[in-house]
């Protein structure tokens, strides 16, 4: 059997750096392209039931394409994933600041967030998996936020086709840290994933108002059209009338999993199913919540290197995270961060239709 790879590339050149593009190759049909630029997932080849391969991630043509301004595709995002409120929080009785350029709210870490950063790429390769190390420093003051963070992401594909990111972080000064992955996800590389069945396995979500803010404490999913503790059809869901789902042109909504057995173990947080079941992805994580956001802004104005423009509703995004304005919210789960401690989450993206194994504990 051919064993895991890991090499690089030149993809361009972004001022006066060079920008690598990595490969991982499982050796069983899997294979991931990394960009060094955000850290982005550029393509993930994952072969159907019957064997026939495609990217299951939406990407853009070229490096232009993503340092332009672009819905974050494919990037890792940070240091605050998701919203905080009117753009600031206090922490230790400081009143800090971020760039609110979403509704008069910050998004995913400020417009110059981790998304837009050359990492420092390290990749090699075992007989188990091939392995690519990006490590990133963010300076005190970076986006308003205090400290000097030292972040490392992990991309690891193993040779049973499993992509997994293992998220790190320590810092020199409190701090609030919510890291994530914003891949578009299209099983089918069609036209779009309403056809698809999306499991999330939780029994509570966020409400938000008209700005994408939590509206306050959790909500239960039961009666709801958040309800999808079983498989629901993208297209039944969204189309349903709904004040929340109005709100969002569709999901964009964080929903707050069932707890783990063992506190920081991972538990499956969603399944997402093509058409017919030709793929299966299963998506487990150690975080406390997962953003699903059905691509509700996509309005076909990017496309892909093939051509096909990115529509409404062309792909959904699985975010697992903290819990967005955690940082103003007392209630939820705290995302402070100090000198001394250590930020670690794992998330793993499974594909059980490529192998009749059972699914790992």
């Amino acid at each position: 059997m051919p064993r895991p790879t890991a090499h690089s590339r030149p993809f361009g050149t972004h001022g006066a750096t060079e920008i690598d593009l990595w490969t991982l190759d499982s050796g069983t049909g899997v294979r991931a392209e990394i960009l060094t630029y955000g850290g982005i997932l550029h393509r993930l080849t994952v072969p159907d039931t019957a064997g026939t391969p495609a990217s299951v991630v939406r990407s853009l043509p070229d490096l232009d394409a993503y340092t332009a301004d672009n819905p974050f595709i494919g990037a890792l995002i940070g240091r605050y994933a998701n919203r905080i409120a009117h753009g600031r929080f206090t922490l230790d009785g400081t009143e800090h600041h971020i760039p609110a350029t979403d509704r008069g709210h910050a998004l995913h870490g400020g417009p110059e967030g981790f998304h837009t950063r050359v990492w420092q790429a390290e990749g090699h390769a075992t007989d188990a998996a091939a392995v690519l190390r990006l490590t990133l420093r963010s300076p005190d003051g970076d986006m308003g936020f205090p400290g000097t963070l030292d972040v490392t992401v992990t991309y690891t594909l193993d040779a049973s086709g499993t992509l997994a990111l293992d998220y790190a972080a320590v810092t020199d000064r409190a701090t609030v840290v919510n890291l994530t992955h914003h891949a578009y996800f299209d099983l089918t590389d069609r036209g779009d994933v309403l056809g698809h069945t999306l499991q999330v396995d939780a029994g509570h979500y966020l409400p938000v108002d008209e700005a994408g803010i939590p509206e306050g404490p959790v909500a239960a999913v039961a009666g709801t059209p958040f309800d999808l503790t079983a498989p629901q059809t993208l297209a039944d869901r969204v189309a349903l009338p709904d004040e929340q789902l109005r709100r969002a042109g569709g999901f964009d909504h964080c929903w707050v999993l069932d707890a783990p057995d063992t506190p920081g173990v991972q538990r499956r947080a969603a399944r997402l199913t093509a058409p017919g079941g030709a793929r299966i992805m299963e998506v487990w994580t150690t975080e406390p919540g997962i953003q699903v956001y059905t691509g509700n802004q996509l309005d076909g104005t990017l496309a892909g290197p093939d051509g096909r423009r990115h529509e409404r509703y062309g792909a959904v995004c699985l975010e697992t995270q903290q819990l967005p304005d955690a940082p103003n919210r007392p209630a939820y789960p705290s995302t402070v961060l100090r000198p001394g401690e250590e930020f670690r989450s794992r998330t793993e993206f499974r594909f059980p239709h490529l192998t009749a194994a059972a699914p790992r504990e």
